[in-house]
C-alpha cells in the first residue's frame, strides 16, 4: 500500500495551463431537508472545502447513484441504511444556466498540473489545498470534477461559490417518498445496501 502523501500544489500552477471541461445539466444532490439543496458549504470539513473558509462550496453527484453513495457511503462496512435517515434528505436534479468550466480530475490532465488520483482518496487537508489553488487561478473556474471515492465509475463536482447565481433546484422528493421506490430499488441492489425501516 502506498502511503506517500499526495504531493502539494506546485509553486507554479498558476502558470500551467488547467484540464477544464465544460459541462452540462443536469447535477444530483442528496441534500439535508432543512439546509436546501442549494448550500455552499463553508464548514472547512469536506474533501473540497475552502482551507480557512475563503469560499463555499457546492457537492453534486453527476447521477443520483453518485449523489446516494457520497452521501450514504461513508459509514465503512455497513451498507445499510434506515428509513429515518432517507425521509430526513431529499434528492435534488440540479440545473446551471450556462456551462459549467470545472477542472477535469477524472484522466490525464492530472499529470499536467503535477497531481494524481490520490487527491479524491488521500488526505482532506491536502485537497483542500488543491481547492484553493485551483479556485484562486487565471482561469477561474467554476469548480472541480473529480471521480467518486466510493465509487470510481461514478463522478462528481465540487462547485464553488462563485458558479451560484447560475444555478436553480428542483426537488425530487425523499427516496422513502413512494414515487421514487423504482430509484430507491435501483440504488440499494447497486450497492448491496440493506434498508432498515426504523
Amino acid at each position: 500500500m502506498d502511503l506517500e502523501p499526495h504531493p502539494s500544489p506546485p509553486a507554479d500552477l498558476a502558470t500551467r495551463q488547467l484540464p477544464i471541461r465544460s459541462f452540462r445539466s443536469p447535477w444530483f444532490r442528496s441534500h439535508r431537508i432543512e439546509r436546501g439543496a442549494l448550500h455552499f458549504g463553508r464548514s472547512g470539513g469536506e474533501r473540497f472545502d475552502a482551507p480557512r473558509r475563503q469560499f463555499g462550496v457546492l457537492y453534486l453527484g453527476r447521477d443520483a447513484h453518485s449523489a446516494f453513495i457520497e452521501t450514504f457511503g461513508r459509514h465503512g462496512s455497513r451498507q445499510q441504511v434506515t428509513l429515518s435517515q432517507l425521509q430526513e434528505r431529499a434528492l435534488a436534479q440540479i440545473e446551471s444556466a450556462g456551462l459549467l468550466r470545472l477542472v477535469d480530475l477524472t484522466g490525464r490532465g492530472l499529470a499536467r498540473i503535477g497531481a494524481d488520483a490520490r487527491l479524491a482518496t488521500g488526505n482532506y487537508k491536502i485537497s483542500q489545498a488543491w481547492a484553493l489553488a485551483l479556485h484562486d487561478h487565471p482561469a477561474s473556474p467554476d469548480g472541480i470534477y473529480y471521480r467518486s471515492r466510493h465509487d470510481p465509475g461514478r463522478r462528481c463536482a465540487a462547485i464553488f461559490d462563485r458558479a451560484s447565481a447560475s444555478l436553480t433546484a428542483r426537488t425530487l422528493g425523499s427516496l422513502a417518498d413512494r414515487a421514487n421506490g423504482p430509484t430507491l430499488a435501483d440504488l440499494l441492489d447497486t450497492y448491496a445496501f440493506g434498508l432498515i425501516l426504523g
